[in-house]
């Protein structure tokens, strides 16, 4: 979209595709995808069309000097300055990578990941129909030619294929079968609510530490709050000080 294409003209005041553009940007984006064609662009210049005509007729009745607007607009000002000097006192903080890393050393209880597992399953109805299944599989069917042939899963697509699941994503009967077994181990019929499973572990890991890699920017932001939290009580609390303050709560 040409960010400087003149769409309409009101009461000489230009209304562009950029106009459109940041119209669009303050939606949420489901409802902004609704309006990303012509159809809705041309929608959306006509209420910037009806927006300028309100807006020339609010100043032709002279809106803008009534008791009500100017409150509104104080009450604007207000919040915009109050949000403005936050920032402000935010501005300067920064986090070193000495910082980074010893929250990293002295929080390392805090990275854990759980013990995960990747596995593939095929799902049937019944026991009988899972025990046959095996059997074609003692015979020389692969475990993703029977998946593809008689999973009732989605994942039979992939060869029964779960991906990388840890303890608590699946079903517990699922998961106390795939966390006990070994890998390249092919499990006996597991019942669960949706049916029998018969389960081929890939690998399993066990519990182990995030990298400092992999929470370095979670760390950096972490410590930014921390900072800015203390920076915030520290700031307030010494104007308490300066200005008068009374709670009635």
């Amino acid at each position: 979209m040409g960010k400087d294409k003149v769409l309409a003209t009101v009461n000489n005041k230009d209304i562009t595709e950029q106009d459109v553009h940041v119209f669009l940007n303050q939606l949420d984006p489901q409802t902004a995808g609704q309006f990303r064609t012509p159809e809705g662009i041309n929608k959306i210049a006509n209420e910037l069309i009806n927006q300028e005509l309100l807006y020339l007729e609010a100043l032709e009745n002279e809106l803008d000097k009534e008791e009500g607007f100017i409150a509104e607009l104080e009450k604007i000002k207000m919040a915009t300055l109050k949000q403005y000097a936050i920032n402000k006192l935010f501005s300067n903080i920064v986090v070193s990578e000495e910082e980074v890393n010893n929250f990293y050393d002295e929080n390392k209880q805090h990275f854990q990941k759980p013990e995960s597992a990747r596995a593939s399953h095929i799902l049937v109805d019944t026991k009988g129909k899972a025990n046959r299944i095996l059997d074609e599989i003692d015979n020389g069917l692969s475990f993703e030619e029977a998946a593809s042939k008689y999973s009732n899963c989605p994942s039979k697509d992939k060869g029964g294929d779960l991906g990388e699941f840890q303890r608590g994503r699946m079903v517990p009967e699922f998961e106390e079968a795939a966390f006990s077994m070994d890998e390249d181990e092919l499990s006996k019929p597991v019942k669960t609510q949706f049916g029998y499973h018969l389960i081929k572990l890939k690998h399993r890991k066990g519990p182990e530490t995030s990298s400092l890699v992999e929470v370095r920017d979670q760390i950096n932001n972490q410590l930014i709050l921390m900072k800015q939290q203390e920076r915030y009580l520290d700031r307030t609390e010494k104007l308490k000080k300066e200005y008068e303050v009374k709670t009635y709560f």
